[in-house]
């Protein structure tokens, strides 16, 4: 049986005064490594996409990290200069491809801005440089050169008990993650739950409370040692899991159509 295949929102990049349709290695290399599906990587329009036609012709999608930052104005907030860098056409890509898989129970893997679009598509907040705010730590990157020293495993992240990170990721309490970024929730949308927090507060995994499938968003980088890293690679195989069990169920679907 072909491998199923989950949907990659693209970023839109500028190189050679050529733009791009591009995304990070790591996340291709840990859908198909660790996951075990392939991927297809959506180009990012500000219009255009058409979403069911996508989630059609696919089995689960994953949403990736990012350098740029989703646009204020779609969570009511006035944008700074602070708050880029931006890109339209990924937020009119990747958040109407949130809300319609959650929709249509097609299985949904939310990393870094990925759970901040998640969070937006559904009706939260987000707060900016959080850093600067009372008793919050800094979650920025280290300051090396070296990527692995950069996403290297550093900080604790606290497990809800009973909560769909713990289920899918066969633990509870205190993990060990490498958890990189600037912004993060502030208003957490209604309809998502919160499963794991820094021990500043921040919000660090959500799942969707109504979620007809998996449907789960963390703030750090499992993709980045999922091969090598014990709970990376159990969240990348719980996805892949759900991706195969939709398939398998659209198959049969299919073929009684």
């Amino acid at each position: 049986m072909p491998k199923p295949i989950v949907a990659l929102p693209a970023d839109i990049r500028t190189l050679d005064g050529a733009i791009w349709h591009a995304s990070p290695n790591q996340y291709v290399q840990a859908a198909l490594k660790v996951a075990d599906v392939m991927t297809f990587i959506i180009p990012a329009f500000e219009e255009g996409n058409e979403t069911d036609a996508i989630l059609d012709r696919v089995d689960g999608v994953l949403v990736s990290g990012s350098a740029t930052n989703v646009h204020p104005s779609l969570y009511g907030k006035q944008a700074s200069d602070g708050d880029g860098p931006f890109d339209p056409a990924r937020d009119a890509t990747s958040l109407p491809l949130i809300r319609r898989a959650i929709d249509r129970g097609i299985p949904l893997l939310a990393i870094c801005r990925g759970i901040q679009e998640l969070n937006v598509a559904l009706g939260g907040t987000l707060a900016s440089e959080i850093q600067e705010q009372p008793g919050i730590w800094d979650h920025r990157k280290p300051d090396v050169k070296e990527r692995d020293g950069m996403y290297a495993i550093r900080q604790p992240v606290f497990i809800e008990e009973g909560s769909c990170i713990a289920n899918y990721l066969g633990l509870t309490g205190e993990v060990q993650v490498n958890s990189l970024h600037r912004q993060a929730i502030a208003e957490t949308a209604p309809r998502l739950k919160v499963e794991a927090t820094a021990e500043d507060g921040t919000i660090e995994a959500v799942s969707v409370i109504d979620a007809k499938n998996f449907a789960v968003g963390v703030q750090w980088h499992p993709e980045y040692w999922a091969e090598t890293d014990a709970p990376s690679r159990a969240l990348f195989q719980a996805f892949g899991d759900a991706v195969r069990a939709y398939a398998a169920r659209k198959a049969i679907t299919d073929v009684a159509a």
